[in-house]
């Protein structure tokens, strides 16, 4: 069973990311703070949940959270500062909205756990990076909730626009088919243009 905190004397949050490895889309993350008597057992890492799963958690933890908030940061501020940036960058820009919508001094997060093992320092609050923190602490998978859910969301809107990729269903990862998508479209203005989309990546054409 996954664990509610990390220091029992601090008031914390999570924070996690999805999407970094995609060849699309953005990268997405959230920052959740769940009250001291939260517990779930069907709450993990998303990755190893089912989609229906997944959306069958987003409403619980939006419901039972103190805070939260997530953040998409785009293909062209990935492709102008790196994708390790703009996970980074993304996650603290969740923690600035979860803290946002908190009105009370005394309800601010003092600890945040993240998920990985790079983070850039948050200002004024300390922070812990776990290794898999996802499938160990119920903030961090409540987080990587919010934030796959999220994306896929976005992935499904563009999806209409450009059918072709079927993104609805790889979202942006490079799947096979995407990377044949590529190969026979070429690139659209939701593709990281910083990432080795193709092997041949000399050959590939823009269509915007």
């Amino acid at each position: 069973m996954l664990k509610l905190s990390y220091h029992s004397h601090l008031i914390e949050c999570g924070t996690d990311e999805a999407g970094r490895g995609c060849l699309a889309g953005p990268v997405t993350a959230a920052a959740v703070m769940l009250p001291s008597k939260f517990s779930n057992n069907l709450l993990t890492d998303s990755k190893l949940l089912t989609e229906k799963k997944r959306e069958l958690l987003k409403p619980i933890i939006e419901e039972a959270a103190i805070a939260y908030a997530f953040s998409h940061v785009f293909m062209e501020e990935i492709d102008k500062i790196n994708i390790l940036q703009a996970s980074i960058t993304a996650m603290h820009r969740s923690l600035d909205g979860m803290i946002d919508t908190l009105s009370r001094k005394r309800d601010q997060p003092q600890h945040i756990l993240v998920d990985g093992n790079k983070f850039n320092p948050y200002p004024d609050i300390s922070h812990t990076t776990i290794v898999k923190g996802d499938s160990k602490y119920l903030p961090i998978a409540a987080a990587s909730i919010l934030a796959k859910t999220e994306r896929d969301l976005f992935m499904n809107q563009i999806h209409e626009e450009y059918p072709m990729y079927n993104w609805k269903q790889n979202k942006g990862y490079p799947t096979k088919e995407h990377r044949e998508a590529i190969r026979k479209f070429g690139v659209t203005k939701y593709h990281r243009k910083s990432f080795r989309l193709l092997p041949e990546q000399y050959e590939i054409k823009f269509i915007d």
